[in-house]
């Protein structure tokens, strides 16, 4: 060997080009060894070993496309998640100054007001987001990017649940007072009518209240078993009221032939079977569990159908009390799938210090964010610890142009060398990031850095819910297409 060239040991998987590199040799021979879990890098004519962060602090970043008043309102303002909640809401507001002006009666605002709920409950329905991600995705990448990049926006759903579910409260207001100058005038509507509306609408109220971000997000357990039971007696009360207003206009009618005829009834019937569906796929499964560290475990399922890449599914051990999302990570021709739980709080330890040997599973695999990836032809991935869990299956699955970007504390310690060299394996030129070794980076100056290199059509982001906004917003300012988690459940 040339007396001037050295060996040195890099953490990051190699990769086939290193122009961007700071000081880049004239000449980069890559050994793979299957023995080791490293990468030997001969580097030539270099004095020390190069990183692909190296240097990065000193990049100068884009400029920012928009004044900061106008790049707000679009990126954090007005976000497509609260777009979508917009048009909803106000679409329901011209409709019921209309209403409110021309005097209906409670049965036509009654219609209404069960239309949002309606709404509001289906756009939380697995089934329905499953198809309406199946339809988005079935975009082909030979079709422009415009359309491509609208497609992608439809994990946004959550909006049009969010906004028919406030507009529906708000009918219910309309409907109160409707109902109540009817009963005051002696026509229309009962007492029972009447009193059911009010405390539909109490409950309605709560749901709302509770749901509000920073309610949802400091007392989450609490929210959602507030959502789910009051959610529960809500749509109870709302199918009595329901029977009690169509008695009240049946008319010389019978009640059952009144109901048949009434689009209410329909609504509720649908409503009811999407509530009720995924607890009929209520199951006690066994795992296989591999404690990969203190800080995670990873559980082996061999149940239900093979999740898409982007899918997530519901996991509890107290199954009426407390549910947990995680993303579903199906290996390409593995019966089955596993999950990895990080410690990120009571249950999370519980299940890493006493792991399961069998746990309760609802409903399907849903799709979340991240099945939105086949969209684009290539795609920069950026994982901050276990959020790495949601990328890996479209790594394992070799149909992705990708690279890999990710961010953790001493890889291997916590997750594994067996999950650590699949990901490696299948992602050529990954960069994993020892935050233990090498401190916190700038992290939208160095992801930049890998879009600089990479071009990606994208940049999808997993990580908590400060750092996954503060990077989206670093992109997108600057123009460069990212997606990431919403954090709106």
């Amino acid at each position: 060997m040339d007396p001037n060239t050295h060996t040195v040991e890099l953490t990051h998987s190699a990769s086939t080009s290193t122009s961007s590199l700071p000081n880049t040799p004239t000449e980069t021979v890559v050994h793979h060894s299957s023995e080791k879990s490293t990468e030997t890098v001969i580097v030539l004519d270099a004095e020390k070993q190069v990183n692909p962060w190296d240097g990065y602090e000193e990049d100068e970043m884009p400029e920012k496309t928009q004044p900061r008043l106008v790049r707000n309102l679009r990126l954090q303002a007005f976000s497509i998640y609260r777009r979508l909640f917009s048009v909803v809401f106000l679409t329901n507001i011209g409709i019921f100054i209309s209403y409110a002006i021309r005097g209906y009666h409670s049965q036509k605002i009654a219609l209404v007001a069960v239309a949002n709920i309606f709404i509001a409950i289906l756009m939380r329905q697995e089934h329905v987001i499953n198809a309406l991600f199946a339809v988005a995705c079935s975009v082909p990448q030979s079709w422009p990017f415009f359309i491509r990049k609208t497609a992608a926006r439809v994990y946004h759903n959550g909006g049009v649940h969010s906004g028919a579910a406030v507009s529906g409260t708000v009918w219910l207001i309309l409907l109160a007072v409707q109902a109540t100058r009817e009963l005051v005038q002696g026509k229309g509507t009962s007492v029972a009518t009447v009193s059911l509306t009010y405390i539909v609408l109490a409950f309605l109220v709560g749901i709302v209240v509770f749901a509000y971000p920073t309610f949802r997000i400091k007392r989450h357990d609490a929210f959602e078993r507030m959502h789910r039971f009051m959610g529960w007696t809500a749509a109870a009360l709302v199918w009595s009221q329901v029977v009690v207003l169509t008695n009240d206009y049946k008319g010389d009618k019978s009640l059952g032939h009144a109901l048949v005829h009434s689009a209410p009834f329909w609504l509720m019937m649908v409503l009811s079977w999407s509530l009720i569906l995924p607890w009929t796929k209520l199951q006690k499964v066994p795992v296989r569990s591999v404690v990969l560290s203190n800080h995670a475990v990873r559980l082996f399922v061999d149940y239900g159908p093979h999740p898409v890449p982007g899918s997530f599914q519901r996991f509890s051990t107290d199954p009426l009390n407390e549910w947990h999302s995680f993303a579903t990570i199906a290996a390409p021709g593995v019966t089955g799938y596993s999950i990895i739980i990080s410690q990120a709080g009571d249950w999370t330890t519980e299940m890493i210090t006493n792991p399961p040997k069998e746990i309760w599973v609802r409903g399907i695999p849903t799709c979340g964010a991240l099945r939105i990836v086949p969209l684009f032809r290539r795609v920069l991935f950026v994982a901050t610890g276990s959020g790495i869990a949601p990328f890996t299956p479209h790594i394992l699955s070799g149909k992705i142009e990708h690279k890999l970007f990710w961010m953790a504390p001493n890889t291997r310690a916590t997750f594994g060398d067996p999950l650590v060299d699949d990901i490696l394996a299948a992602s050529p030129g990954a960069v994993v990031y020892d935050t233990r070794k090498h401190g916190k980076p700038d992290i939208v100056k160095l992801t930049n850095r890998m879009v600089d290199d990479y071009k990606p059509e994208c940049v999808c982001v997993i990580s908590n819910q400060k750092l996954t906004e503060k990077v989206i917003y670093g992109l997108r300012s600057r123009g460069i297409l990212a997606f990431g988690a919403i954090f709106d459940s």
